[in-house]
């Protein structure tokens, strides 16, 4: 693994770049259902794509575990965000405050990650799932707070038994993950009071 890839790749500007990447987020988790835009602020080594690394350089630092799947464990994405973000490897999916998920279609099942408890429903993970398009997989119907009547996203591509897990997430509510999907040039958020449906549902 060269030096270099560890060290560039970063925000060229951190304070502005993590501020306008953090309020995209927000916006997205406020909104669910909504496409926020998101600019290639990074350029983190594969198989990290830009929207995903930059949304955990944002999001993670030193205070806050974080776990990478296989994909992302084995390549110099590892060190990259190490170097970036100061944040610990997670020992397990139920110590990460952040996982990174480079292929979603092969992620374990959500129940793994922590899932906060009654009094402190925020201690939990929050899944940054690296998709390659929110517009192109099975349309899902989205209903909750925060959506005014019902949105509708497709993003693809997402875990097995994605919208039977997460029925399962919003039952153990106000426990439970929220997820924040990083497409190319944009972000999306599933907060755990969303409600999924299949469009055939």
């Amino acid at each position: 693994m060269e030096q270099m890839d560890v060290i560039d790749g970063g925000f060229a500007a951190p304070v502005f770049d993590a501020q306008t990447v953090f309020r995209a987020v927000m916006d997205a988790m406020a909104r669910p259902g909504t496409v926020q835009h998101v600019a290639v602020l990074a350029q983190p080594p594969a198989p990290l794509a830009a929207t995903a690394g930059a949304v955990a350089l944002t999001l993670c630092d030193h205070d806050s575990p974080l776990w990478l799947d296989a994909a992302l464990q084995v390549s110099a994405a590892r060190s990259w965000l190490g170097f970036h973000t100061g944040a610990p490897l997670a020992a397990t999916p139920a110590d990460a405050h952040f996982a990174l998920v480079a292929n979603p279609a092969s992620l374990i099942s959500l129940e793994n990650f922590a899932q906060g408890t009654q009094e402190y429903p925020d201690r939990s993970t929050t899944l940054i799932l690296q998709v390659e398009s929110l517009t192109d997989g099975a349309p899902l119907h989205l209903e909750g707070p925060g959506i005014e009547t019902s949105a509708t996203i497709a993003p693809t591509p997402l875990p097995r038994h994605f919208v039977e897990q997460w029925k399962q997430n919003g039952a153990r509510f106000p426990r439970g993950t929220d997820v924040i999907l990083a497409a190319p040039g944009a972000v999306a958020c599933l907060p755990r009071t969303t409600r999924i449906k299949t469009m055939e549902a």
